[in-house]
């Protein structure tokens, strides 16, 4: 559900104000900040994913419970690498002057969703 005109400008206040009172940190969570996060994150992942598979062919030599250790290990790398693939913002996606791509989004969501709910529309109409 996309956000109110009320509840847009209030974050866009409580984005300034945050500028206003920490620039550093502010400028810390715009989109190339969380792109680099995310990436790290994503690096990282799959470094444990393959440090699961080690675990899972020392285990099918050892000892059973090393493989199940491992291949829970591989599927949660796996899991958080998508989830941090998915996150990541665009490389063309830049933070605007307001420090959020929110709105951009908003409208994109809602544009969808009328097109949705105009299809629903014809869709009911058409059964008449």
């Amino acid at each position: 559900m996309p956000l109110s005109e009320h509840e847009q400008r209030m974050l866009e206040q409580m984005e300034r104000a945050l500028y206003a009172e920490d620039p550093k940190f502010a400028t810390a969570l715009e989109g190339s900040g969380l792109r680099t996060y995310t990436r790290r994150r994503v690096y990282q992942a799959v470094f444990g994913f393959l440090v699961g598979i080690a675990l899972l062919m020392t285990g099918v030599m050892t000892q059973i419970w090393i493989s199940v250790v491992g291949f829970l290990v591989m599927l949660g790398c796996a899991v958080l690498a998508v989830t941090g693939w998915r996150k990541a913002p665009r490389p063309g996606e830049q933070a605007r002057a307001g420090g959020s791509a929110a709105p951009r989004q908003a409208r994109q969501r809602r544009s969808m969703m009328d097109r949705i709910e105009q299809r629903w529309q014809r869709r009911r109409d058409e059964g008449r």
